[in-house]
């Protein structure tokens, strides 16, 4: 018999709270009752993603908010600057792709966070850019952009900059409103402590310039029936009743909390994780620009990092992430965003430790146990 500990990147842990209310009876959607809670989630979801600005729920995962911006905001032969930094970044391209798009990169070394001066340049190179599409945290490496920055340099050109939030919303600091973030689409099984499901996606008054223009054809993902059926408190199609009623208790969660206390304790969940990676002399892979949301560290020299990961879920219970891609058995990945606790870090690390050392890893047992501690007792 053994528990099971989620510590991965997506899907995280539920509260209590939030499996209790998925578990209530379903309503039905075209009902008062169902249209009181969307008009709570809606006044929730504007305060998590810090917007005056409407928030759209779309039935699908993080990577359907994304398609969802594309669509919306570009038609076929228009072009958008991507930041490639990671296996997220290198979405954004495939979706534009995907609909004709002409896409200029910006390649950023895997574990590094890009250089905002770069995006500045692109743009003054090419004013035909209509958008920068960027992520807050590439989750496949861990790194967090400088987002604030990036917004500073885009708003003051025609450009509209569209941010994946996917792993960063709930987790890492952004406020589209007060920077200049035009659109900032998120998902459900993150830091909103929710399953897989539900989608989101916010845009500014000079995003929906674009939406009015774009040419591209679209019906399931067209903002404007959104729009439409939002004004009146309601969604243009079935919605996901059981999801959307857990987000409304995940949000009061996190509002009775305080974003403040909320990304405090992010800070501290990956700043122990990280000086425990460190106590083993392990290597991260993201040493600077780190995100509060995930840390990636590097697979010691001559171990397989495939069964690592294998060994800590399948054998012990306790669920981490390995690399993706051209990271794939190199990294591994420690989630601490949404409902994680202390006891949560340090279950991860002292089962790190008990499966490094049995693959022949040499280095002070408990050592990371300890250094995670003392940042706890700080």
């Amino acid at each position: 018999m053994k528990k099971e500990y989620l510590l991965t990147p997506g899907p995280t842990p539920l509260p209590p709270q939030v499996s209790a209310a998925m578990a209530k009876p379903i309503i039905h959607h075209r009902t008062p009752q169902f249209q009181e809670i969307l008009k709570e989630v809606g006044c929730g979801l504007k305060w998590v993603f810090q917007t005056a600005n409407d928030v759209f729920i779309i039935s699908s995962s993080g990577t359907g908010a994304m398609e969802a911006a594309v669509v919306n905001l570009l038609s076929s032969g228009d072009t958008a600057l991507v930041v490639q930094g990671g296996k997220f970044g290198e979405r954004w391209t495939e979706l534009c792709k995907a609909y004709g798009i002409t896409t200029e990169i910006i390649d950023v070394e895997w574990g590094k966070a890009v250089s905002p001066e770069e995006i500045g340049k692109r743009l003054k190179a090419n004013p035909q850019i209509k958008v920068v599409f960027t992520t807050l945290c590439e989750t496949s490496t861990g790194v967090d952009n400088d987002i604030r920055a990036i917004a500073g340099i885009v708003k003051e050109t025609p450009a509209v900059l569209a941010v994946d939030a996917i792993s960063g919303l709930g987790a890492v600091d952004i406020k589209p409103d007060a920077w200049g973030v035009d659109v900032v689409v998120a998902g459900s099984q993150k830091g909103l402590m929710l399953p897989p499901g539900l989608g989101f996606i916010t845009l500014s008054p000079k995003a929906w310039k674009l939406v009015e223009v774009s040419k591209t054809g679209r019906y399931y993902l067209d903002l404007r029936k959104a729009k439409k059926a939002l004004d009146k408190n309601d969604t243009p199609f079935t919605s996901s009743i059981t999801l959307i009623s857990a987000l409304n208790e995940a949000l009061k969660m996190m509002q009775q909390d305080g974003l403040e206390n909320i990304f405090k304790r992010h800070k501290i969940m990956a700043d122990a994780t990280r000086a425990a990676i460190k106590a083993l002399g392990l290597e991260l892979f993201a040493p600077t620009a780190a995100s509060d949301g995930v840390t990636a560290a590097c697979v010691p020299a001559g171990l397989d990092g495939e069964k690592l990961v294998k060994t800590m879920r399948d054998t012990y219970g306790v669920t981490i992430a390995g690399g993706q891609a051209e990271l794939k058995g190199k990294v591994f990945r420690i989630a601490h965003m949404g409902f994680i606790t202390e006891s949560d870090i340090i279950m991860g690390i002292a089962c790190l430790e008990k499966v490094l050392t049995q693959m022949g890893y040499k280095f002070t047992l408990g050592a990371g146990v300890k250094a995670a501690e003392e940042v706890f007792l700080k």
